[in-house]
């Protein structure tokens, strides 16, 4: 009599989250991966265990000379709600929430399966920029060439079983996104407070470097520059990059050999873009920023927290630092790349106060180039910002207005738009790169890389445990980070691995120029308008090689 077969498995796509309960019947079978050259792809094998034991499972993909393949499991972390304010049929994972969901991409390839339950592990592909001389493959007859991933697991028992996975290696060569922005915001004090470092000691480099590598390998363009603490979502930990000392006659002394450093690294990871920090308070522009004389001395500050935004004090400080820091930025070559701001998200009440301290920064250095996240069409029109970055919901408006603009989200909007929540379908997210490149974006702006804190605190939370900073509704769960704190560097999440495939077929998009009105994206309306329900990638689309 044959033994009954322990566990179930099936090769899947990257757009279905595997749940505890999952069925297999329930995820589409995977159909062939189309990869470019130099580029990316990713699918899942998911395993049932249909016994009333806990069995130990392993998984092992074999990685050939044109493909490398790497191998992860899915984790679990618990969501307490669903994020509102959206229609049910815009939720993944209704009748799993509350409950466990998959999230962190854990390295390892084993697990132990419960009884009746499931779980996946999740293969990323990358593929040589060049083809080898020897080629075992076959052509595919829509172009590229077609190989074959095995994936085997492998029980406790002794039972094994191989898939094989259609993987077809497109001739086009991807080509990193030299002319998009895209930006993170990147907190240091969340390093520092996580891995038990100083700001910019030495411990603190090797891990920030892991996490920069991280972001640009995301196709994150942008890295974000801490020139000071960032006045951004409550008074944080001084992470201030500018050395800074006031000597006796009044006058400043600058520092930036630490600035200089980041820099080098960012660049060294592979950065094309920089953002520096505000240079006025958040939501209101109404005070100056608190600058150190000491990141070890939080009451090192130059001048009080309530100092206004254009006093005679702050005004005389930002004199004689911007022509220094503009020597600096030619000398390392990033004048051009960089990307400045004056305060986060002031509404139509602030215009006053965002013009006053905009005004200040043109007279000091009219070299400046500044953008900021404000939605508010009027600051468009007064022409207050060199790039405004206007919400997604409110991007049409600049569009229509002829106003070249990034866009952003963040806590909202939710609902129909675009998100990249903890309950956001993985094929919505997929859709980003499309979008971006339909509806004009000139850049994207997300603010939450890595905040592990309790909102508006510096009290850490445990992100495998909190996702949302302790402040659901308000914040949803997944907005404010994409990454986990690792041993020694970042844990990726799946909506990140979904958003860099996002992020490479915008890439795709730009180099092969396809125009925004391409018929597989004219049924996109809007970020809160289009059809997200099996996002084909565009090297199906019979796109140039070059």
């Amino acid at each position: 009599m044959t033994a009954p077969v322990p566990i179930e498995a099936r090769l899947t796509d990257t757009l279905r989250r595997v749940y505890p309960c999952t069925r297999l019947d329930e995820l589409a079978r995977l159909g062939i991966v189309p990869i470019p050259r130099n580029g990316a792809a990713s699918f899942q094998i998911a395993i049932h265990n249909a016994t009333p034991e806990p069995i130990r499972v392993s998984a092992s993909v074999v990685s050939s000379d044109e493909l490398a393949a790497t191998i992860r499991r899915v984790g679990l972390v618990p969501m307490r709600h669903h994020n509102t304010a959206t229609p049910r049929n815009h939720l993944d994972g209704v009748g799993h929430v509350p409950g466990f969901v998959p999230d962190p991409l854990f390295p390892g390839a084993e697990t132990t399966i419960g009884p009746f339950e499931t779980q996946a592990f999740w293969i990323s592909l990358h593929a040589a920029d060049a083809p080898r001389r020897h080629r075992p493959s076959g052509r595919a007859a829509d172009g590229g060439r077609l190989h074959s991933v095995p994936v085997t697991i492998t029980c406790e028992d002794g039972f094994r079983q191989t898939l094989e996975a259609s993987v077809r290696l497109a001739d086009l060569v991807l080509q990193p996104l030299d002319d998009f922005p895209i930006t993170h915001w990147f907190y240091a004090d969340a390093l520092c407070d996580w891995y038990c470092c100083g700001p910019f000691e030495a411990a603190f480099w090797p891990v920030a470097e892991r996490y920069m590598t991280n972001l640009t390998r995301h196709h994150n363009t942008c890295v974000y520059v801490p020139l000071f603490t960032p006045p951004t979502d409550g008074v944080k930990r001084p992470t201030q990059l500018l050395g800074v000392r006031r000597r006796r006659d009044g006058t400043y002394a600058f520092s930036f050999a630490q600035v200089r450093r980041w820099l080098r690294t960012a660049r060294r990871c592979g950065a094309r873009f920089f953002e520096w920090t505000h240079f006025f308070t958040q939501w209101g522009v109404e005070r100056a920023l608190r600058i150190y004389r000491s990141n070890a001395d939080e009451q090192s500050l130059l001048w009080p927290p309530e100092t206004a935004a254009t006093s005679p004090v702050y005004r005389e400080f930002l004199r004689q630092l911007l022509p220094q820091l503009r020597v600096f930025l030619e000398e390392e070559g990033v004048l051009d790349c960089s990307y400045f701001h004056v305060s986060d998200e002031p509404g139509v009440q602030h215009v006053e106060n965002y013009r006053a301290a905009r005004e200040m920064l043109r007279a000091l250095a009219p070299w400046m180039k500044v953008c900021d996240a404000l939605s508010d069409i009027e600051f468009g029109r007064l022409g207050l910002t060199d790039i405004p970055i206007p919400s997604i919901h409110a991007a049409p408006d600049y569009v229509a207005a002829g106003i070249p603009a990034w866009t952003y989200f963040c806590c909202g909007p939710r609902g129909t738009y675009l998100n990249r929540l903890m309950d956001t379908p993985l094929g919505k997210i997929r859709m980003a790169g499309r979008l971006l490149h339909r509806l004009g974006a000139q850049g994207f702006l997300h603010w939450g890389y890595n905040y592990w804190y309790r909102s508006q605190t510096r009290e850490l939370i445990d992100p495998f445990d909190e996702q949302a900073g302790g402040a659901w509704p308000g914040w949803p769960y997944g907005d404010p980070f994409v990454v986990y704190p690792g041993h020694d560097g970042p844990i990726d999440s799946i909506r990140w691995e979904v958003w860099a495939e996002a992020m490479q077929d915008l890439a795709i998009l730009r180099q092969t120029g396809i125009a925004s009105d391409h018929p597989e994206l004219a049924s996109i309306e809007g970020y809160g308008a289009f059809d997200w329900s099996g996002p084909s990638s565009p090297l199906d689309w019979g796109v140039p090689s070059r």
